[in-house]
């Protein structure tokens, strides 16, 4: 089975991965990192309510071969309620 790499962003910090793994083919690849982009996001959302995460797939030879990008745009609708959500009450 051929080997794949995915690498992973939140917008602050980018994971190069190193050990990779073993993948029937390039949609399982694809697959594995789209089912990453959910569990980053959780990790993410505490911090705020802007955010663009991605993974990048790598084959054996370095190749980027599929790239996928989960944008977390939010916003308050009153900006009474967002200095309530804010511990220092700036908005």
């Amino acid at each position: 089975m051929p080997r794949y790499f995915i690498d992973t962003s939140d917008g602050d910090r980018s994971i190069l991965d190193e050990e990779g793994i073993d993948l029937a083919d390039d949609a399982a690849a694809r697959l594995s990192a789209l089912d990453a982009l959910p569990d980053m996001a959780r990790d993410v959302i505490p911090d705020g309510d802007e955010r663009r995460l991605s993974v990048s797939v790598r084959n054996a030879e370095g190749e980027v071969i599929y790239h996928a990008t989960l944008t977390l745009a939010g916003h308050w609708e009153r900006d009474d309620r967002a200095r309530a959500a804010m511990p220092d009450g700036s908005v």
